[in-house]
């Protein structure tokens, strides 16, 4: 049994440090905002004290942004981009980019998209894995008969390890995301998991605030990026990458470039030497939030031609079923939709269920 003392600890070893109201604005989690408010208002823990309502946290905000519309109009404060606004911000919501939108560090935050696609049918089945490395192609006698239809779903996480690293700016993010395609339909095979990919990263993203064609520019960062399927040869995929982001967006719409270069292995070594002509050197992703509907467009290539141009597409549409629980469609086509598939080129549909999005 805990003690009223080591409860109080824990709660002090999960609180988050907000460093506006802004700030918590951005928790889509009713009870986690409500903590954050507490965090920032300092509400007495008394039973006979009122927390702290939204209500009057916005009521707070209301106060602050009009005072910075003041200092404005006096040409206290010189304005040379717009100023980031969590309720707005698709960008500062996810990153916690401005000042006022800091949370602390050790907060566990969604990263990725989270989801369960009960049905992903593809159109043509990878059940002989190849590789440019004699070492990964599975032989005729280790071919495991395969179904059309199966179950993928995607774990994603992120907390930040540094803040501020560079005065106000730079925060050093550690993520994690994990996706799984099984064959739960395969009763003939036992059920077995195809295919799991696993993908740590450390990520340091900087805050900017610049205009281009029309868009804001928000972020700055780089990434080192570790993919791989965790298995024995001739199974076995993994690379491993150096990732620069480039964020911009506009009102309900953010795009993200990414170019990145591969960190090359030794040639013995290396499950997938020609991995970049087939996944790509870089990708491009643009999401639409309209109303309750959200749309997101995944862009690769391989930035080569004739035979060697290669890439794949993305296309994820998320639409409310009931409270927070949304439904999920994807469709993918083109090369590498997990890495034993990487020069495997089909066509993906699913359908399933949401529980986090980009933004």
């Amino acid at each position: 049994m805990f003690g009223a003392g080591c409860i109080e600890q824990l709660h002090a070893a999960n609180a988050v440090s907000p460093a506006s109201a802004d700030a918590c604005v951005a928790l889509q989690s009713n009870p986690e905002r409500l903590a954050c408010y507490d965090a920032l208002f300092k509400a007495p823990t008394s039973e006979t004290s009122s927390l702290v309502s939204e209500r009057e946290a916005a009521r707070s905000i209301s106060t602050e942004t009009e005072s910075f519309k003041e200092k404005i109009k006096n040409n206290v404060v010189a304005v040379d981009a717009p100023k980031f606004d969590p309720n707005t911000s698709l960008l500062d919501s996810r990153w916690e980019l401005s000042p006022e939108s800091k949370l602390g560090t050790w907060q566990v935050r969604a990263y990725k998209p989270v989801y369960v696609l009960p049905a992903f049918w593809t159109s043509k089945k990878n059940e002989q894995p190849v590789s440019k490395n004699p070492q990964n192609v599975v032989a005729s006698d280790e071919i495991v008969p395969l179904d059309s239809m199966e179950m993928k779903y995607q774990l994603s996480l992120k907390t930040k390890a540094f803040e501020n690293i560079f005065g106000d700016n730079g925060d050093l993010w550690l993520g994690y995301t994990q996706s799984s395609r099984w064959q739960m339909y395969n009763a003939d095979e036992s059920r077995p998991f195809r295919e799991t990919n696993y993908e740590p990263e450390a990520s340091l993203m900087f805050r900017t605030n610049y205009e281009m064609f029309g868009l804001n520019g928000r972020l700055l960062g780089v990434t080192f990026n570790h993919q791989s399927n965790g298995r024995s040869d001739p199974w076995s995929r993994s690379w491993n990458r150096v990732i620069f982001n480039v964020g911009f967006e506009r009102e309900n719409f953010a795009l993200m470039i990414r170019p990145w270069y591969r960190i090359e292995e030794n040639a013995k070594d290396d499950n997938n030497p020609d991995i970049e002509d087939y996944i790509g050197r870089g990708d491009l992703t643009a999401f639409y939030r309209y109303k309750e509907q959200d749309f997101t467009l995944m862009l690769r290539h391989s930035l080569k031609g004739g035979d060697d141009s290669r890439g794949a597409a993305q296309f994820d549409w998320n639409f409310p079923i009931s409270g927070r629980l949304r439904g999920k469609f994807q469709l993918f086509h083109g090369y590498g939709e997990s890495l034993i598939d990487y020069n495997h080129k089909a066509t993906y549909v699913g359908l399933g269920v949401s529980l986090l999005d980009w933004f």
